[in-house]
């Protein structure tokens, strides 16, 4: 077998007694965890009260499962309801397959309905707890990520290099069953959230930003690191106009991120202005 630094995983579970612990699930679960841990933090240093986005984490985590679970299911239902297809796998989490756009979107709603409704005293607005949160969600994505490591998906294209990820044959597409080693697009996407979580810290000490800001730079950052890294994987996807769907969806949200960027920060501009 060809050297790869990075191995494969033997083992995508562990069964303790009757209990089975999907590595998955459990790198989902430790992100969610840093996410609350970091996000509680920036919140109180920013004057919000001491558990409260715990608090809204009960009501956003179950329904950014289940909106990053939809986004999948809805942008690949062939793997589900097609020719072959198990409909009921549709509810097999643990087998990899949570759509990062869906699970933002559902939980951020979810999010927004908690924190304005039952937690929030009017003391910081909704747009800065988004900021308070921003960088521990890319540190649960890195996290998260790992757990396609353990699945052994959503690798890319063929790669020979020191830091190639080997892919056991039976994981290998059809039409790639000769290759060894592929990029680790897991491993590029972990380093790239942990990049933005560090720079949007370093942004947020440093700069005068309307609320709403460090969050929109966040959605922005990551969809161009997507779209790039969706650029280089190889697993089955829905195509329009020759596209990857990930891929207009990252053009689109960069594109609207930026939009939102400036138009809080003209408008915060304007009312600086308009004191003076």
């Amino acid at each position: 077998m060809k050297f790869a630094c990075i191995p494969s995983p033997e083992r995508s579970f562990l069964e303790i007694g009757p209990l089975t612990l999907h590595f998955y699930a459990f790198c989902i679960m430790l992100g969610i965890v840093a996410a609350v841990l970091i996000g509680g933090r920036r919140y109180v240093a920013m004057g919000g009260k001491t558990g409260v986005v715990g608090d809204v984490a009960i009501f956003a985590v179950p329904a950014g499962v289940i909106g990053g679970r939809l986004y999948h299911v809805a942008s690949s239902p062939q793997d589900y309801f097609g020719a072959g297809g198990k409909p009921i796998e549709a509810l097999y989490i643990w087998q990899g397959g949570l759509g990062i756009w869906g699970a933002i979107s559902l939980g951020a709603v979810a999010a927004y309905f908690a924190y304005r409704k039952n937690l929030n005293r009017g003391e910081i607005s909704f747009a800065q707890f988004a900021d308070a949160i921003a960088p521990g969600l890319l540190i649960a994505q890195a996290i998260g990520r790992f757990g396609n490591w353990f699945n052994k998906e959503l690798f890319g294209r063929p790669l020979d290099a020191p830091w190639a990820l080997e892919i056991p044959f039976r994981y290998r597409p059809i039409g790639y069953s000769n290759f060894e080693t592929f990029h680790p697009t897991f491993l590029y996407e972990a380093l790239w959230c942990s990049l933005i979580a560090l720079l949007l810290i370093w942004i947020g000490k440093r700069r005068q930003l309307a609320s709403g800001s460090l969050f929109a730079l966040y959605v922005g950052a990551y969809s161009f690191g997507r779209g790039l890294i969706e650029m280089i994987r190889i697993d089955e996807a829905n195509l329009i106009l020759g596209l990857r769907l990930n891929l207009w969806t990252s053009l689109i949200l960069l594109l609207a991120s930026a939009l939102i960027l400036y138009r809080l920060n003209s408008k915060a501009e304007e009312s600086s202005s308009s004191k003076v």
